[in-house]
């Protein structure tokens, strides 16, 4: 968990997931070993198409190798990068085996079966793997094809057209892949912040809240929420204008991000109002926390000058099994929520605490929406 507003990243190309994605890939890789054992298989009942009975044995042994290879990946549900790596390899040798069995490659064991292992290297495997899978492959085709072509040079130019078509096909499923990826993490990065302050929004404040809860839990400490709310930020806008309160809710929010620890979450609910999420030893240190976050804004300038003071409310909560995070989450920023209004009432530019009883859990499975404070919301 971090406030910083971290640039997109691209996932490491493997097909290890979580869920169902995991699933999915695990059943496609070993779809295509069945599908390629089995259809290799057939070949035995046609005349003329494997050679002698040792041959036609290793053959044999070879496909059933690859349906075999099949059933860990079914039953565990999941496959890893290094083994979906070993898988790649095993493919090409696969077609190696079969080309030195068949009794006549060029019909029988068309380069073509190597589409298989090299659209699986470019979509699943690390870059640095994908380039051996390519430096194999020509060699792979090389030994397919010696024997089956009258000279030389009608050898090289067909495994230059073969090696290299394959390797061109590899090469752009990987780029694509890349591109799809780096696509879908910059979605997921705008889809979990705000686009004004950089900071992170609501969506990613309720993701957070069971990694918070499970490490208060684990850690024996506290959840401190800080709910954050811009002085007079109304008048800011109404004299001088959304442009400008635009510009200090920026400069508040980099001022902000600059002092929360590493491990807090600094997230904007909406319009001047923001929130901190971290874990405390105490109340005194959520105290300590809060009143730099207060120094921290009023202190915070636009280039132009303009700044403001913050009204800060704090509440602690000691997370305990079985509660559901995101439900607790909004409970807790409720009653800062109520704290930061007491604060303002107080005279503004200062923090308030909030420590009301814990109400009963609400029962297993009811869906909450977000807690608001009751009652007509106070003038900034």
């Amino acid at each position: 968990m971090t406030a910083r507003r971290p640039g997109p990243a691209v996932p490491p190309a493997s097909p290890r997931r979580d869920g169902a994605e995991g699933r999915a890939a695990a059943l496609l890789l070993a779809a295509l070993l069945v599908t390629g054992g089995a259809t290799g298989l057939v070949n035995l009942a046609l005349d003329g198409v494997v050679g002698d009975a040792v041959t036609r044995l290793t053959y044999g042994a070879t496909m059933l190798a690859c349906v075999l290879a099949a059933v860990p990946l079914v039953v565990r549900r999941r496959v890893g990068r290094w083994q979906t790596f070993g898988l790649v390899l095993l493919g090409d040798l696969v077609y190696a085996v079969v080309a030195l069995c068949v009794e006549d490659p060029v019909r029988y064991a068309t380069p073509l079966m190597l589409l298989f292992p090299a659209v699986v290297a470019a979509w699943f495997l690390r870059p640095w793997m994908l380039a051996v899978h390519m430096a194999a492959t020509p060699l792979v085709v090389l030994v397919a094809l010696w024997g089956s072509y009258p000279s030389t040079a009608a050898l090289a130019v067909q495994v230059g057209v073969h090696a290299g078509m394959l390797d061109v096909v590899a090469a752009t499923v990987s780029v694509l892949r890349r591109r799809e990826r780096r696509l879908l993490a910059a979605t997921e990065e705008l889809s979990q912040r705000d686009p004004l302050t950089g900071l992170a929004n609501r969506r990613h404040l309720v993701e957070a809240a069971p990694r918070t809860w499970r490490q208060a839990r684990r850690e024996g400490l506290r959840v401190a929420a800080m709910v954050i709310d811009l002085d007079h930020f109304k008048r800011v806008n109404d004299v001088h204008g959304h442009a400008v309160g635009d510009a200090v809710l920026q400069a508040v929010a980099g001022a902000l991000a600059a002092t929360v620890r590493p491990s807090d979450v600094l997230a904007r609910l909406g319009g001047e109002e923001l929130v901190v999420l971290g874990l405390v030893g105490d109340p005194a240190e959520a105290g300590r926390l809060a009143e730099r976050l207060r120094h921290a804004v009023a202190a915070a300038r636009t280039p132009q000058g303009h700044g403001v003071t913050a009204s800060i409310g704090v509440a602690l909560t000691r997370p305990v099994d079985g509660e559901d995070p995101a439900a607790a989450l909004w409970w807790l920023v409720d009653r800062a929520d109520a704290a930061m209004y007491e604060a303002k009432r107080s005279g503004r530019d200062r923090v308030a605490g909030s420590a009301p009883p814990r109400p009963r859990p609400a029962p297993a499975g009811e869906l909450l929406d977000p807690p608001t404070v009751p009652g007509p919301a106070l003038p900034s």
